[in-house]
């Protein structure tokens, strides 16, 4: 009960906070103007496929806008690209409080990464969200990428603790069952990264061995870096596997001096097909919403979708 009184606060001042920012009581540093990049908008879903996003909110400010005048940006976005399930990366109790009153028709699974508890912890979460009228959750965890996963622990020269959270999914209507894991992976060592990436591999193959896996991530690494590499060899990059890819650098700081370049991926088991990929870079009403882009797949598996 207090839980549902404190969404419904939350939801009412979001509302206002909404109503504000669309006004000119606040002066916004945010705006997309003057920034050169393709403008890529979600796509409509085909109604077989199953949409997964990945999206790091950025946990404080953003180019000086703090995070309670951005949640509308970040939930309209949410909205605007309707992922069947969904990870996020530094997500603070904060906004995953703010997504759960605003996003209720989502479920979440959440564990903050310095303490973790799944409700009232402290310091970020790789929290997964996904349809709950659609998808039945069957299990859930949550480790860390240390040498002590089974507790809060820093990786090899981690500026942070790190975690992996998962969700194991079933399709209420078709019986589809499939994993999503997410993770963020450390921003200060390569070592932490490439032992982070390895657990997780391994985590997957003895875990959702048979199961198709979606996996969701900024992995603080490009294309050559270590992390991605070890991933790479496991899962399938879906923004190179779709059959319709429109991809773009997914971290842009909200700076026009930075090139964006790909920090962020949705990867896929290889029994998975990928039909459509994006990065979508058309922001919200002009504005950025993270210094992030967030990114989707479009993909297929399991019971009644699983592709001819």
């Amino acid at each position: 009960m207090f839980e549902a009184l404190f969404q419904r606060i939350v939801a009412l001042f979001l509302a206002f906070v909404s109503t504000l920012s669309a006004s000119s009581v606040i002066r916004w540093r945010d705006s997309m103007e003057g920034h050169e990049f393709p403008v890529i908008p979600p796509t409509e879903k085909a109604a077989d496929d199953v949409r997964v996003m990945s999206f790091n909110v950025r946990c404080a400010d953003n180019n000086g806008v703090p995070r309670l005048l951005r949640s509308s940006l970040v939930i309209g976005e949410i909205r605007k690209i309707a992922p069947d399930s969904f990870g996020v990366q530094e997500a603070t109790p904060g906004w995953i409080a703010e997504m759960k009153a605003a996003l209720d028709d989502y479920a979440c699974v959440s564990y903050a990464r310095d303490n973790g508890r799944d409700v009232g912890g402290i310091g970020e979460s790789c929290a997964v969200f996904f349809l709950k009228e659609k998808y039945e959750l069957l299990e859930q965890g949550n480790f860390w990428l240390s040498s002590t996963p089974e507790k809060p622990s820093f990786g090899p020269g981690a500026g942070c603790r790190r975690v992996c959270t998962w969700v194991l999914l079933k399709d209420r209507g078709t019986g589809a069952v499939y994993a999503h894991v997410n993770t963020h992976l450390d921003n200060k060592s390569g070592e932490a990264r490439e032992l982070g990436a390895s657990m997780i591999t391994s985590f997957i193959e003895e875990k959702f061995a048979g199961t198709p896996v979606v996996f969701t991530a900024d992995l603080n690494s490009g294309k050559s870096g270590g992390a991605y590499r070890i991933m790479a060899e496991k899962l399938t990059d879906a923004s190179a596997a779709a059959a319709d890819s429109v991809s773009f650098g997914s971290f842009h700081e909200c700076s026009p001096e930075t090139t964006a370049y790909t920090l962020d991926y949705v990867m896929c088991s290889p029994d998975v097909r990928v039909n459509v990929f994006r990065v979508v870079t058309d922001g919200v009403d002009g504005r950025f919403v993270s210094d992030h882009f967030p990114l989707y797949a479009d993909v297929r598996f399991g019971g009644e979708n699983q592709p001819d």
